[in-house]
């Protein structure tokens, strides 16, 4: 899957420094948020930087060149820094939330059991297929989508239902998104971070990853 994942030249075009670093995990073990992945969420939360952080006004400054406004929807990164302290949602999402918040990345968790072909990030058309509480992405919105519609709207702000990583998730795909001041070499050890957390959680789990995007 890793080969397919797809970044349309249009969003290059809109941020050249655009990179994702997609990872996926197979054979993984979830379950409710326990001391472990609390621990982790209370040691990013005391590590939050502040609302003007350089990493978090470059996504901003993203979202207002596809015309969102990110004082209404957010960047995922720019809402989870303002939760504090961090909500405990499960393990895996604990995890990936915790470096999210440590590194100022967004990270978005996909089921892929509930994915329908590959992951790609487009510019919307505005006639995508998403679900009824998110509402159909406007035209020209950088949208992940699927076979099926969208799997996240303007950009990272809000992930659709089907694909969100539960208790029961086994396989998942994990997309780390990097803008300048953001080195590679810092994506990568966000990365390396993650995949540390989730062998914790399941020694036996297969790891893979693969950055697209900003010239890689």
């Amino acid at each position: 899957m890793l080969d397919d994942i797809y970044v349309d030249p249009a969003v290059a075009e809109l941020r050249p420094d655009f990179a994702v670093l997609a990872m996926t995990a197979h054979g993984l073990r979830n379950g409710p948020t326990d001391e472990r992945s609390r621990a982790w969420l209370e040691g990013a939360s005391a590590r939050a930087v502040p609302n003007d952080h350089e990493r978090l006004e470059a996504w901003r400054e993203a979202y207002r060149a596809f015309g969102a406004k990110p004082s209404r929807t957010r960047p995922s990164v720019d809402a989870l820094a303002r939760r504090l302290p961090l909500p405990e949602i499960n393990q895996v999402v604990d995890a990936y939330n915790s470096v999210s918040v440590r590194h100022v990345l967004p990270i978005g968790g996909e089921d892929l059991d509930h994915y329908t072909g590959a992951a790609r990030l487009v510019r919307a058309a505005g006639d995508e297929p998403s679900e009824e509480a998110l509402g159909t992405p406007e035209a020209g919105e950088v949208v992940w989508r699927d076979d099926l519609g969208v799997t996240c709207r303007r950009w990272n702000w809000r992930q659709v239902v089907r694909t969100r990583i539960t208790e029961e998730t086994v396989n998942a795909l994990f997309l780390l998104e990097r803008l300048e001041p953001m080195s590679t070499e810092e994506l990568k050890a966000a990365g390396e971070e993650l995949a540390d957390l989730l062998t914790e959680l399941a020694p036996g789990v297969r790891i893979a990853s693969r950055i697209i995007g900003s010239g890689k």
